[in-house]
C-alpha cells in the first residue's frame, strides 16, 4: 500500500470460502476478496504453515510476502478441583462421569465433521459417552443431523449446550478420556491447541492444519467408513504408558510453539522492524 504511505499487514485466517454455511455467490465473494487482500498486502501473516503454503501457491503471480505466526493457548491448569460443587453439579445435570467421556468443543457447522464423528461413535463399542459442547439452538444442521443419524436413540451421544465459564470448561477438558477434533477448514484452531494442552488423548481429523499442530502427539482418523469407530475402540484399550506418552508429546508441542508469550514476541519482532 505504498501509494497511501502505509503498510498493510493481514491475517487470512482460514478458507472462509469453503464453509458450508455460505451460498455460492457469497463463496465467490470471499474468494475474490481473498485474492485482492493478498494482492494488496505488504505482508500476509499466516497462523498455519499450510495456509502459508496455500497463499504462496495460489497467488504466486503476486509474489506475496508471507510470515508464519501461530495462534496461542492458555496452558494453565483449571483452578477448580474435582470436588468443586459447580463441576459436580454440571456432571450430575448432564449425566456424565469424569474420565468416562470423549469430548468435542466447537462451532456446530458441517465442515467440522460432526456427522462423521457421531456416526462413527455410534458404530463403536465404547461404553463411554460422547459429550458435545456447542450451540445447536434453532440450528437446521442439528435437525438434519438428527434425521440422518438418529443419534437421539443412542444414550451415549450427549449434546450438553455451551459452557462459557472458563475454569469449568478447562476442568471438563482435563477430565475427558479423549478429545475428538473434526475441523477441516481453517488454520491453527484454538480449540485444538486447548485440547492438546489439557486432554491426555486426542483423536484428530487427518488434515494438514491439524497434523502440523499436533504432530506425533495425537491419533488421526479419516472419513473412510469405520476408521474412526475402530480408532475409538482401540483407544478404549490403550495402556496408560501410551496415553501418557501421547499427552507428554502434545503438551511439549504446545509449550514450545503455541504459548501466548511466544506469539506476542513474534508479533513484537515485526513491529520492531518498522
Amino acid at each position: 500500500m505504498i501509494k497511501y504511505g502505509i503498510k498493510l499487514y493481514i491475517n487470512p485466517d482460514g478458507h472462509e470460502w469453503l464453509r458450508a454455511k455460505w451460498s455460492k455467490p457469497v463463496k465467490k465473494y470471499w474468494k475474490i476478496s481473498e485474492k485482492l487482500m493478498v494482492k494488496e498486502a505488504d505482508l500476509v501473516i499466516c497462523d498455519s504453515r499450510n495456509i502459508e503454503k496455500y497463499i504462496k501457491e495460489s497467488y504466486n503471480k503476486y509474489n506475496p510476502k508471507t510470515l508464519f505466526i501461530a495462534y496461542g493457548a492458555d496452558l494453565e491448569k483449571s483452578k477448580l478441583s474435582d470436588e468443586d460443587e459447580t463441576l459436580k453439579k454440571w456432571y450430575k445435570e448432564k449425566e456424565v462421569k469424569p474420565h468416562e467421556y470423549y469430548l468435542v468443543v466447537g462451532r456446530f457447522v458441517p465442515e467440522n465433521n460432526y456427522k462423521t464423528m457421531i456416526q462413527e461413535f455410534m458404530k463403536s463399542d465404547t461404553k463411554k459417552d460422547f459429550v458435545i459442547i456447542t450451540n445447536v439452538e434453532k440450528n437446521k444442521f442439528y435437525e438434519k443431523l438428527k434425521s440422518d443419524t438418529n443419534f437421539e436413540k443412542d444414550s451415549r451421544i450427549k449434546f450438553v449446550g455451551t459452557v462459557y465459564e472458563k475454569e469449568l470448561l478447562k476442568k471438563i477438558r482435563e477430565n475427558a478420556y479423549g478429545y475428538l477434533h473434526g475441523h477441516s477448514v481453517g488454520g491453527t484452531n484454538p480449540s485444538l491447541i486447548e485440547a492438546l494442552a489439557t486432554t491426555e488423548l486426542n483423536l484428530l481429523y487427518d488434515v494438514g492444519f491439524n497434523r502440523e499442530v499436533a504432530e506425533d502427539g495425537a491419533f488421526y482418523w479419516s472419513l473412510k467408513e469405520d476408521d474412526l469407530a475402530d480408532l475409538i475402540d482401540k483407544c478404549d484399550d490403550l495402556e496408560e504408558s501410551i496415553v501418557k506418552n501421547l499427552s507428554d508429546l502434545a503438551k511439549k508441542r504446545v509449550q514450545q510453539e503455541y504459548t501466548w508469550r511466544k506469539i506476542v514476541d513474534d508479533y513484537e519482532e515485526i513491529w520492531g522492524e518498522d
